[in-house]
């Protein structure tokens, strides 16, 4: 059967949006429940921190604050974020759900997200993409993979302005591993430079601009996406993901700002932008290369 799908196109491409719809789906919960565990978690740690270094009542404090844990990735079910109505299996179906619903919760009438059908659409899109431009095999699974993580940590950044390091590292291991094993296209001396170029640009910046104005101009978390960038890619890479994730920012920034009506000094995370350009590099790299240069 496998056989079968690879050798007719449409069906290959079918399963492969299918599979992206299902994992689109996932990715879901992980961005709006993931940032719920670590919370949680640095609440614990703290707690138990404060509660080490305080007196007998500052602990007993401590033990007594109410701190219920947060939904898993896996458990419970799917459920309204209004009613907490459980959605029935067939409501749960990728994209599918959300048209029989009509973009609302069957139970108590409130608008569902538009957010969940288009992560599951991107989430689709680009598997079809990284195959039809690369084709099967190991540097397709390798982006296929990274895809998915840039996707997820994308929308948390927007919503929380937070890159979570265990999915930054993930994505930094998966290019220097996939160095190693010969299927990421880079050597593993290109992957190692890129990470450390990637961090150390943006590390570098970051303390030019707190000197020159007192401010921070971004987040740890961005120097470590561009290091997991440039593991993946190769530092040769990174002068035209710079390129793209500024330019993007600055035109989108503004626009953002200017349909909100805010001020400059809003906070806009760069996140996002590093990501969209690092999905830029990889499909027109070249170019992008021949223009910088």
């Amino acid at each position: 059967m496998i056989d079968s799908i690879i050798q007719q196109p449409w069906l290959l491409y079918t399963a492969l949006a299918l599979f992206g719809l299902v994992i689109g789906s996932f990715l879901n919960v992980v961005i709006y429940r993931y940032p719920q565990v670590l919370l949680h978690s640095w609440r614990q740690e703290s707690r138990a921190l404060l509660a080490e270094h305080a007196g007998s009542d500052v602990e007993a404090a401590i033990s007594d604050a109410s701190d219920p844990p947060p939904p898993g990735l896996v458990w419970p079910a799917s459920h309204c974020r209004h009613c907490k109505a459980s959605i029935r299996p067939w409501h749960n179906i990728p994209l599918l759900g959300f048209l029989l619903l009509r973009g609302r919760c069957r139970d108590c009438g409130k608008p569902i997200s538009w957010r969940y059908p288009l992560i599951e659409t991107l989430a689709a899109a680009a598997t079809v993409i990284i195959v039809w431009q690369f084709g099967l095999g190991g540097f397709a699974l390798l982006w296929i993979i990274a895809s998915y993580l840039l996707l997820a940590m994308t929308m948390i950044d927007l919503d929380h302005q937070l890159l979570p390091d265990p999915m930054t590292y993930l994505l930094l291991w998966l290019g220097l591993l996939g160095s190693v094993a010969g299927i990421s296209g880079v050597t593993p001396e290109d992957a190692i430079v890129g990470a450390a170029v990637g961090y150390l640009l943006l590390w570098g910046f970051y303390h030019l601009f707190r000197l020159l104005t007192g401010k921070h101009g971004m987040g740890y978390g961005d120097f470590k996406l561009l290091a997991a960038l440039g593991a993946l890619l190769g530092w040769s890479m990174l002068p035209a993901v710079i390129l793209v994730a500024s330019i993007s920012g600055a035109v989108l920034g503004i626009a953002w700002l200017m349909i909100k009506g805010q001020g400059r000094q809003t906070r806009i995370p760069f996140g996002p932008f590093l990501a969209l350009a690092g999905w830029v590099a990889l499909l027109f790299g070249p170019q992008l290369q021949a223009i910088y240069f």
